[in-house]
């Protein structure tokens, strides 16, 4: 990895590309008091948490779960650790398999096709109203 002027690259010199809306999205929560998590399958725990600090976004995750396994670990441990039921907490992935597994524990879980956008955050809390009205 290397962060020169603000931009992070891979071993292979490829630039690593997020979401757009992504960083307005974690400022925007953050402000608003929102505890997040970040869970992550990853084979490579190491380079992902290097990734979140040399991006700058360790700081809006009270929760980190990285490493192989299923979401329903992750999602677990974020229960035992934050105390917040299932039923209050709001999952986006861009896999069905992990949609499929974590709504069953009560969650309120999106799928984005296309990522986390500010629309389909918007779309999000929405749903989870619809869940809790």
């Amino acid at each position: 990895f290397d962060s020169s002027d603000g931009k992070v690259f891979d071993r292979s010199g490829h630039k690593i590309k997020f979401y757009p809306d992504v960083p307005k999205i974690l400022e925007r929560l953050t402000n608003e008091g929102i505890p997040m998590g970040v869970a992550s399958r990853t084979a490579c725990p190491p380079y992902a948490r290097q990734l979140l600090k040399m991006l700058d976004w360790e700081k809006y995750f009270s929760y980190q779960e990285i490493y192989p396994g299923s979401k329903l670990t992750h999602f677990e441990r974020f229960q035992e650790k934050s105390g917040i039921p299932y039923s209050q907490m709001l999952f986006f992935d861009d896999e069905h398999r992990n949609i499929y597994e974590i709504s069953k524990l009560g969650v309120t879980s999106i799928f984005v096709s296309k990522g986390l956008t500010k629309k389909a955050l918007e779309e999000g809390f929405q749903q989870f109203e619809r869940e809790h009205s």
